[in-house]
């Protein structure tokens, strides 16, 4: 048994509003690579690339260099096959049944949405949704990974995925969404992620309710805030917090 499993399960049972800001740590379990961990994208170059991710994934390399974005996006930051994994099921649980108000994500493989969770604010985005630069048009995720090359709108528009590139900013209002059910909530159960990435990190600083939880295989800088620390995978202790 994980230590202080029962006192955390003990608060759940007692709250009154509870929010999940989570990571790409969630995802791993289901196959997805992290960004920072120790075989995290971020410390590698995939064969055939040699410019960082943060060019590669940026709204300049989108403009000037498109061809080499669609190819690195489609390599390395869609996982059709991906399935939602405990930890994404434990927390759609904890929604229906009225504990878990909403889940703020710093994902865009909709695997909280595939596992039944239905108020999830995405602060980078997904990569369901696609639309046309110029027209404005959406297309679903086959618009970018049936395509050769760039994709194109019927107006000739590039066709780009719904995704906070680097060199953007969140969307506004679902930066005020996820301000606000924070800023609401009693608990804040944090996990899977390095809180090192701003803005998002500093989600965490809205936060003024009595509990907050923290779970991540590493330490964070604000793990001196946090009042129950664990160290497991999310979908090890997340189903264990289900009540």
């Amino acid at each position: 048994m994980i230590s202080h499993i029962d006192e955390v399960r003990a608060i759940l049972r007692d709250a009154q509003s509870v929010v999940f800001f989570g990571g790409a740590g969630i995802s791993t379990d289901s196959g997805i690579p992290d960004f920072r961990g120790g075989q995290g994208l971020y410390d590698s170059r995939p064969e055939g690339f040699s410019d960082p991710p943060e060019y590669l994934l940026s709204r300049r390399c989108l403009s000037s260099e498109p061809e080499k974005f669609f190819r690195y996006y489609r390599e390395n930051m869609l996982y059709p096959s991906a399935k939602p994994n405990a930890a994404h099921l434990a927390l759609a649980e904890m929604e229906r049944r009225g504990k878990l108000k909403a889940v703020v994500t710093q994902n865009i493989d909709g695997l909280h949405q595939a596992a039944g969770s239905r108020n999830v604010l995405e602060l980078h985005g997904t990569t369901a949704v696609n639309y046309c630069a110029r027209c404005g048009r959406r297309f679903d995720g086959k618009a970018v990974t049936s395509a050769p090359g760039i994709p194109r709108c019927e107006c000739g528009g590039m066709i780009r995925p719904d995704v906070v590139l680097y060199g953007e900013g969140l969307d506004g209002d679902v930066f005020d969404r996820a301000e606000r059910a924070i800023s609401d909530a009693d608990v804040l159960i944090v996990g899977g992620t390095s809180l090192t990435v701003y803005p998002a990190a500093s989600f965490v600083e809205y936060f003024g309710g009595e509990h907050f939880i923290l779970i991540n295989k590493t330490e964070t800088p604000y793990d001196g805030l946090a009042e129950y620390i664990f160290r497991q995978s999310l979908s090890e202790v997340l189903p264990m917090l289900v009540c």
